[in-house]
């Protein structure tokens, strides 16, 4: 083939990949064809469309149309809006981009006479385009259909055959074990039912065929038997290299005989949703068995280290921890510990528990912790668990945690919330391929959240309380709105912030700053000490 061949060839090609671009000149059969035109261009760049003016000639056939963004031209303004708290927000940009047609009276086609393709706003992405209300296809009748499908999956017998064909085959199957040596050589605190074991195996095996990104990991006993069991799928090590620094991990089904020993490694997104970053089966809570949990779950996220990270107070995951990742801050749940702080202390007066919450929670120097933590000890009779939780006060207290990067978590709530959702399949009793295909929807609705908050944040305009300040406007295009009114919140703190008068024997680097809080009725102002050191 010559040359001038391969040139035709490319711009044939060239033609035919974009052709469901608009372009001047373009002809329809009908004004409907224009319409399924412009609705798949939409869909495809990632914004939505309606329809604009229509003209007709004498005997009711359109002459002229003209479709549109759906951002073209502004709401009118709303004079309630100065009254309303949160106003509803803004979709419109007054975006130009739009493409018309005009009847060609001798042949009865369409051709397009005008195309405007320059958007003054942000488009959508691929995985949220069919959210778009002009791309919705999807009926309520198929989503019932695919909510009740029968996903049971596999049956126990047949697992039980499976497993007995497979096992001695591990590095067939993508699991991995410790040597020999390293084995458990503990009892498991639980044992799976007939054929679980085999489900658990076809069930990753399946899944690594279906995904070569997923991957889970396997421990056994001294016996061969499977003991506990990691996984993380293509989607978990995404969002663990994006959203990673900030993790908890909560076992709290663990302590309930009738359900199964789930644990979860979560976190935030930057919609300050929840993200999930890897699971386990934790038939063994050993010293041993937390070590490798750790160490498989840094290995299956390329051995990138959280910088901190939530559990219960368990002793033994928090020597796992200090062992395998002994630079990340290792912080304790404060819902727990308030639990616990009710049970022992609210005998003593909700005043005793108070003064306790506000050292977990208010106090900021530590200087005034210990102070207040003496004098909370006077009140209190029978002190171990006080002295216990002392011991650990730098996971916990406020005061220690200024330097510490947490996204404002303080708690494995994430993770319980996510397990609250499981509750009903969590039975032992109940089929395991039921847990893990409730597990996947979870795991997917989710993921959902996250994306309809992406489709929001570009669908909807960022609600800005200054709108005068060039400062907002440039972040308001950059964080999510979650972000954004976090963000907000801040700026209008530190815009309360002032200097106090200098009283006397103040040192020149001395300063005392308020932040005055007008909503709050008490009229003295929150008060702290700043000192400058004039070489940094």
């Amino acid at each position: 083939m010559d040359s001038t061949s391969l040139e035709n060839e490319s711009s044939d090609n060239a033609v035919i990949s974009d052709s469901w671009i608009p372009r001047v000149g373009m002809e329809f059969d009908s004004v409907d064809h224009a319409w399924n035109f412009w609705l798949e261009y939409g869909g495809k760049m990632g914004f939505n469309v309606r329809k604009h003016y229509e003209n007709n000639n004498k005997d009711g056939q359109v002459t002229s149309r003209r479709f549109l963004c759906s951002k073209e031209v502004f709401r009118l303004s709303d004079k309630r809006d100065h009254m309303t708290t949160n106003p509803r927000a803004e979709t419109r940009t007054g975006c130009m981009v739009r493409i018309g047609i005009i009847l060609i009276k001798p042949t009865g086609k369409y051709r397009v006479h005008e195309f405007v393709s320059e958007h003054n706003h942000v488009l959508h992405c691929p995985r949220t385009s069919y959210l778009l209300s002009s791309q919705r296809k999807i009926t309520e009748a198929q989503a019932v259909e695919i909510e009740l499908a029968d996903d049971s999956g596999i049956r126990p017998r047949e697992a039980h055959e499976f497993i007995g064909a497979h096992v001695g085959g591990s590095h067939n199957l993508g699991y991995t074990h410790r040597d020999h040596k390293n084995y458990l050589r503990t009892k498991r605190q639980r044992d799976y039912m007939y054929g679980e074991a085999g489900s658990l195996l076809k069930y990753f095996h399946l899944q690594t065929i279906e995904n070569p990104s997923f991957q889970y990991s396997i421990q056994l006993d001294c016996e061969e038997q499977i003991t506990n069991i990691f996984w993380a799928d293509a989607k978990m090590l995404i969002d663990y290299a994006a959203f990673g620094d900030v993790v908890a991990f909560d076992t709290t089904f663990g302590t309930n005989k009738e359900h199964r020993p789930l644990g979860v490694f979560v976190g935030f997104n930057h919609f300050r949703e929840t993200t999930v970053f890897g699971a386990a089966l934790l038939y063994d809570e050993t010293a041993e068995f937390f070590k490798w949990l750790f160490e498989t779950f840094l290995a299956t996220h390329g051995n990138k280290h959280p910088k901190t990270i939530f559990t219960d107070q368990d002793i033994v995951m928090g020597k796992a921890i200090a062992e395998v990742m002994p630079k990340v801050w290792h912080g304790l749940c404060t819902w727990h510990i308030t639990e616990n702080a009710t049970k022992h202390l609210l005998r003593y007066g909700s005043v005793v528990l108070q003064e306790f919450k506000a050292c977990m929670y208010e106090i900021k120097e530590e200087v005034e912790f210990e102070k207040k933590f003496e004098v909370l000890r006077g009140k209190v009779i029978k002190q171990s668990w006080l002295d216990s939780i002392y011991a650990v006060k730098e996971k916990w207290a406020e005061c220690y945690m200024t330097n510490v990067f947490s996204l404002g978590m303080r708690s494995t709530q994430l993770s319980e919330s996510f397990n609250r959702d499981l509750k009903g399949c969590l039975k032992c009793t109940l089929d395991i391929m039921r847990f893990f295909k409730k597990f996947e929807r979870v795991v997917g609705l989710k993921r959902q959240n996250e994306t309809n908050n992406e489709f929001d944040s570009r669908e909807k305009l960022p609600r800005i309380k200054m709108r005068r300040s060039p400062l907002h406007r440039q972040v308001g295009q950059i964080y999510t709105p979650n972000i954004f009114e976090a963000f907000q919140d801040e700026y209008d703190w530190s815009m309360a912030a002032y200097i106090k008068e200098p009283v006397e024997g103040q040192l020149s680097n001395e300063y005392r700053v308020a932040i005055s809080d007008l909503e709050n009725d008490d009229p003295i102002d929150k008060e702290y000490q700043v000192l400058s050191d004039p070489l940094t």
